[in-house]
């Protein structure tokens, strides 16, 4: 199973510096701005950075960080509804230009497309159910730990060979929540905030954090030498993270500010 696994990895990881190799538009920033539109790749289903509301609107906090981008650059926005597996494809194919989605910065993806700096940050834990007993990596043993495929939280745990750990994959950050809140699961590997989105699910299944996974960096990503629009999108964070409007909206979702060295 761990063969299958790594080598599943190098393929996929292949594939994608096969597509970013590509050759990238002369620039897309200028294409953007000419189309007076920008398509940006986000995961609607992962509450609190993407959902939908009562009203079948996209809202979430990288919902609000794309939503501002557009309105200070003049730009109609489109969503290109993606999971975490797809999100780097959707750039590389063009069927995106830019995605704002939960993508945490890792040396891996950095290989296959871009990062602007980082507009936010991501917590990620294993987390399991309340009732449960496990505090420490020992306590997982004989417990399935579901992930979403594809993600920072997948790749970190299926290192991870010395604890002989057994992974449950998910298509996407939704299937993996369905799978803790109808009880297939009883701990995952996630955000932070998508731990706490368990119990409200289903209250009677509440999941709590436990064993700390790391501190990710949630940059803009971006095929490879697309230099302008990097630029341009750089400068655009270091505005907003300036004036408190990225702040704003990370508190409003995630009930906490940013770290104090991204606002001083």
């Amino acid at each position: 199973m761990t063969n299958k696994i790594v080598l599943g990895t190098a393929a996929a990881l292949c594939g994608l510096i096969m597509m970013a190799a590509t050759p990238a538009s002369a620039n897309l920033l200028d294409d953007i701005m000419k189309a007076k539109k920008i398509r940006i790749s986000t995961d609607l289903a992962i509450p609190p950075s993407g959902m939908m509301d009562s009203t079948m609107k996209p809202t979430g906090s990288d919902v609000e960080v794309a939503q501002l981008l557009a309105k200070d650059w003049g730009l109609e926005l489109e969503f290109i509804q993606t999971t975490g597996a797809t999100r780097i494809p959707n750039v590389l194919t063009g069927k995106a230009d830019i995605i704002i989605s939960t993508l945490s910065v890792t040396a891996e993806r950095a290989k296959v497309i871009d990062f602007t700096k980082r507009y936010a940050t991501l917590q990620s834990d294993v987390g399991c159910l309340k009732s449960s007993t496990v505090k420490d990596w020992p306590d997982l043993k004989d417990k399935s730990i579901g992930v979403s495929r594809g993600t920072t939280q997948d790749t970190t745990l299926s290192n991870m060979k010395d604890k002989d750990l057994k992974i449950a994959r998910y298509d996407d950050d939704a299937t993996m929540v369905t799978a803790a809140v109808s009880g297939q699961v009883d701990c995952v590997g996630s955000s932070a905030t998508i731990i706490n989105q368990i119990g409200v699910k289903n209250p009677s299944r509440v999941f709590e954090s436990r064993i700390p996974l790391a501190t990710f960096d949630l940059a803009i990503g971006l095929k490879k030498g697309e230099q302008p629009l990097m630029d341009k999108l750089n400068a655009w964070i270091t505005e907003n993270v300036k004036n408190g409007k990225l702040n704003a909206i990370y508190k409003k979702f995630h009930g906490v500010d940013l770290p104090p060295d991204m606002r001083s």
